[in-house]
């Protein structure tokens, strides 16, 4: 293929690392460099950082805004290193002629879902205090853990898509508990079909003992949770997120688990990341906190690697990559 291209891996922690042979098919193509960058890099900074590769690997952060589009004139294809693209333009990357790429999400379907029931079944058996008590030689007090049973409780899912659809399925004929669902993308129909009982935003926080999230974000999402709606939620709810932390206003749901109202938490997600001790759901007792590792099993993350790899061999080829996040981007570069 020639050594002539320029990729840039940006902020992503796992691609390259555990797979050689997919790296070295990089390498096949051009140089291969990696890239830390702050979150919050502003997007002329981050152009003028990146100018020179055609090809980026990117991961959650940063932002890839207009800004970075408009000053970056090298850039032919972004390769999102994950199922979401809430951190890249697209219709600045649609006007620059840049193609944007992401993972099937069928690779991080069963990963994400087994981790947030993980997380569940953490939080409602106390399985973490209950662990340090016996570090602590404290094997009396295990009379404290009196956990709840998941066939006993009313979970509801935010977001039933291809990972929620997958947890209400494993939770709903694993356990064999009630099951709810709200979606307000997909149709009631399709929801029930499986057998989940589709409800309205108000019913799901005011009728689940456990909130399972799985909404991708969007401009209408962004902390679609906050007082309002911890207000209307059962007093000592469970509250499990494996989606996005920009879903939940960090401030009132810290609020809510020091108040009880939230009994316990798992968190895989965060508003910033890396999380800090500033972040105030930092730390805090009740709360389970896994550094964004959803889709960290070997099998998703091969596939991971290797969807970004074969995204620049087709580009290369000019072979059109599969889940294209802005397919419009096609006419415009083929015009």
């Amino acid at each position: 293929m020639g050594n002539n291209y320029k990729i840039a891996i940006v902020n992503s922690s796992t691609f390259g690392r555990y797979f050689d042979d997919l790296m070295e098919r990089l390498k096949e193509i051009g140089s291969v460099e990696r890239f830390r960058f702050e979150p919050d890099i502003e997007g002329s900074k981050l152009a003028e950082k990146l100018a020179g590769y055609q090809f980026i690997i990117a991961s959650v952060t940063p932002d890839f805004d207009r800004e970075f589009f408009v000053q970056n004139d090298d850039l032919k294809l972004l390769a999102r290193h994950g199922i979401g693209c809430d951190n890249v333009d697209l219709e600045a990357a649609t006007l620059a002629g840049v193609i944007v790429t992401r993972v099937a999400g069928i690779h991080e379907r069963d990963a994400v879902s087994e981790l947030a029931i993980s997380l569940i079944m953490t939080c409602i058996r106390q399985i973490v205090p209950a662990h340090q008590a016996l570090l602590a030689e404290k094997w009396s007090e295990r009379k404290q853990f009196i956990g709840r049973e998941l066939s006993k409780m009313k979970v509801g899912i935010i977001g039933y898509g291809n990972i929620g659809s997958r947890s209400a399925e494993i939770i709903k004929e694993g356990f064999k508990c009630e099951v709810m669902a709200y979606d307000p993308y997909i149709a009631d129909p399709v929801i029930e079909k499986n057998n989940i009982k589709a409800v309205g935003f108000e019913e799901i926080l005011q009728e689940s003992d456990i909130l399972n999230f799985h909404a991708s974000l969007n401009k209408d999402n962004y902390h679609f949770i906050a007082e309002e709606e911890f207000a209307l939620m059962k007093e000592g709810v469970i509250i499990v997120n494996t989606a996005r932390g920009e879903l939940i206003d960090s401030e009132a749901f810290a609020r809510a688990i020091k108040n009880g109202k939230v009994a316990a938490a798992g968190l895989d997600v965060f508003e910033r990341e890396p999380i800090t001790p500033e972040s105030p759901l930092f730390g805090l007792e009740r709360v389970v906190a896994v550094p964004h590792i959803g889709s960290y099993t070997e099998y998703s993350l091969r596939e991971m690697d290797l969807k970004m790899v074969v995204d620049i061999e087709k580009f290369i080829k000019q072979e059109q990559p599969e889940e294209i996040a802005n397919p419009r981007v096609v006419d415009k570069v083929s015009s």
